[in-house]
């Protein structure tokens, strides 16, 4: 037998003898990732084959942080969801015994690929109405479908840590990429949206008693056209663009596990 073998139930014993309880086993973390292209992994490159669409990526936030904390992870974000498509599609693994969920979900609610896709055209095209009709939507559409999805998380998983993970300014106002021009102004326009965006969304995960990782503090310095970029700008395949890259998802991945370490009393919604 060997000594490390022998010496366990030895340890065991003597516990019992001084009256010392033994160290307890941690319980296992159940993590559920919900949402959208940002949580999946879109934009790193590398995806599970057996993914599809959805894009999910061995290098996005959630498989960075299950695997730090040694936690089973129900990794439901798809690439393209929108809150309906979480609601639907994604909720299935939320129990009374679910500890972690992360949520990203927003962005194609208000249609923010198809804006980025106009703005990238080039002159005459601008996209200044896009953006108005982006902002209208966030304003007036968004808070009540967020509302009803974080409502139902919470009914599902009573006792998780819920943690909402918010979009990063994509621009630093300079023009670099030689496939698509953004103008400074548009760049301004556009990161003014992701603004009332994240504030909008950190607005309806506060009313819930949920957590927000704000994320446009950490990604500034890190955007499309800065030195170390965070960001892919204009790429092919064309999805991989203005997503996080393997970088990006690590800096998310710091985010988001501070956050799920916070306190793990939910607030009444």
């Amino acid at each position: 037998m060997s000594l490390r073998r022998l010496t366990i139930p030895l340890v065991a014993a003597l516990a019992v003898v001084l009256g010392i309880a033994p160290p307890a086993q941690a319980d296992p973390i159940t993590y559920t990732a919900l949402g959208d292209s940002y949580s999946s992994g879109t934009g790193t490159r590398e995806y599970y084959p057996d993914s599809g669409d959805c894009l999910r990526s061995r290098h996005a936030y959630p498989v960075l942080v299950a695997n730090r904390n040694g936690a089973t992870l129900t990794f439901a974000a798809c690439s393209g969801a929108k809150v309906a498509n979480v609601l639907n599609q994604q909720l299935g693994s939320l129990t009374a015994a679910t500890n972690q969920v992360t949520v990203s979900v927003g962005g194609n609610d208000i249609g923010w690929g198809s804006v980025i896709t106009e703005c990238a055209k080039p002159w005459p095209y601008t996209c200044w109405g896009q953006i108005d009709n982006a902002e209208n939507q966030i304003r007036t559409v968004l808070p009540g479908r967020l509302d009803q999805l974080y409502t139902r998380i919470r009914a599902l998983a009573p006792a998780a840590r819920v943690v909402v993970v918010g979009y990063p300014r994509l621009f630093n106002g300079e023009e670099c990429n030689v496939i698509a021009r953004i103008s400074p102004g548009e760049q301004a326009e556009l990161n003014a949206a992701a603004d009332l965006l994240a504030t909008t969304i950190q607005a309806r995960a506060a009313a819930h008693g949920f957590g927000f990782v704000d994320a446009r503090g950490p990604f500034t310095g890190h955007a499309v056209c800065d030195d170390v970029e965070w960001l892919n700008g204009t790429s092919w395949p064309i999805n991989e663009s203005y997503h996080p890259n393997r970088a990006g998802q690590s800096g998310y991945a710091n985010l988001v596990d501070a956050a799920l370490r916070g306190s793990t009393a939910p607030a009444a919604a």
